[in-house]
């Protein structure tokens, strides 16, 4: 079977190899045969050491495809059934799933620490307990949800993460009021999907801020009514703000020099949501008297901010009915050979999301 590879953390490359076979079939769990997958920052950040991830390992945690096995006890999915890989299924039976904040269950967490696969030389784990840069991978059944027939599987891919994400920021987490005015910092996929959340929720005003021209052009095309370089959003701040600062702004990048910025360009009494995923070496400094003065709320936000599967029943709702684009975000294809293709469209900022075809 073929999985592209990270042999060493640190290394900025992966190789593809066919002699990957997949691990931990059993009771409880289900075999799917990825058909699509696509490459997130978090990929990266993996493999960069930025995130905690086991080595070797195979990158990816959005995926979809088609169940080709189920293992005992696994009553609610058959072969042949289309499925979208969560990467951070709610168990249903601890502390967080039982208030609700299923999001922030750590039963999906467990897995990463347990590999998906192995090859001649040992063991090698799946990023986040899946990756889906592979054709096949084996999950907890709770990892697969089903999906209806109608949804694309390069579609399926980025509603596994991204567009969850971004659009749960806004919906769930920061639940941007009508006529408000929204800056949102770093315009990958995941801050085009916060961009496209905060449209759908009345916005009035949404300034995208990225480096990247592309991204920026991409930016207004999704709901931004304005699209400006980091060095142009204290302009922004005070053309549309009168220099009071944004009501709700966006940190989609993970660090803490774009989320001081966020801080500084949000109104006292605003809201920032920080949703890009930093190191945990990466200190925020703020100081005791701006955090009472300034009364600004700092929400964090992870994976939307809200409960997976009725997150993914609603984008579905959504790009079903027109209200979001999510064909769109998907700017580059390549082949898992070309893998590194991706990586590098992604490092330079040229892709918004680049669909892995399997």
């Amino acid at each position: 079977m073929r999985a592209a590879v990270l042999h060493e953390i640190g290394q900025d490359k992966l190789e593809v190899l066919d002699d990957v076979e997949v691990t931990g079939f059993g009771p409880g769990r289900v075999r799917i045969r990825v058909r699509a997958a696509g490459l997130c920052h978090s990929d990266l950040s993996a493999m960069s050491g930025v995130l905690p991830q086991p080595g070797p390992f195979v990158p990816g945690h959005e995926g979809a495809g088609e169940i080709l096995e189920v293992g005992e006890g696994v009553s609610h999915l058959k072969p042949g059934d289309r499925v979208v890989v969560c990467w951070l299924p709610a168990c249903g039976a601890c502390p967080a799933c039982k208030r609700g904040q299923t999001e922030l269950c750590l039963a999906g967490f467990m897995n990463a620490g347990t590999p998906n696969f192995r090859r001649p030389g040992g063991d090698v784990f799946g990023f986040a307990g899946t990756g889906t840069f592979t054709e096949e991978v084996v999950v907890d059944a709770g990892c697969a949800v089903p999906i209806p027939d109608d949804v694309p599987f390069d579609v399926a891919a980025l509603i596994g993460c991204g567009v969850t994400t971004g659009l749960g920021a806004a919906l769930n987490t920061a639940d941007v009021e009508a006529g408000s005015s929204v800056a949102v910092i770093g315009c990958g996929g995941v801050g085009i999907s916060a961009i496209q959340g905060a449209r759908l929720k009345g916005a009035a005003e949404i300034v995208a801020v990225d480096p990247v021209a592309s991204r920026r052009e991409s930016a207004l095309r999704f709901g931004a009514t304005r699209a400006v370089s980091p060095d142009e959003l204290a302009d922004a701040k005070q053309q549309v703000t009168a220099g009071e600062g944004f009501d709700y702004v966006f940190e989609v990048v993970g660090r803490s020099a774009t989320a001081r910025t966020a801080y500084d360009t949000t109104r006292r009494g605003g809201t920032l949501v920080v949703v890009g995923a930093g190191a945990m070496d990466d200190f925020l400094q703020l100081n005791m008297f701006e955090l009472f003065f300034d009364e600004k709320r700092i929400l964090p936000s992870m994976y939307g901010g809200g409960d997976v599967l009725t997150s993914y029943e609603r984008t579905i709702a959504l790009w079903r009915a027109g209200r979001i684009d999510l064909e769109g975000l998907i700017t580059h294809r390549v082949p898992l050979a070309d893998i590194n293709e991706a990586l590098d469209q992604m490092r330079t900022g040229t892709a918004l999301r680049t669909c892995i075809e399997i």
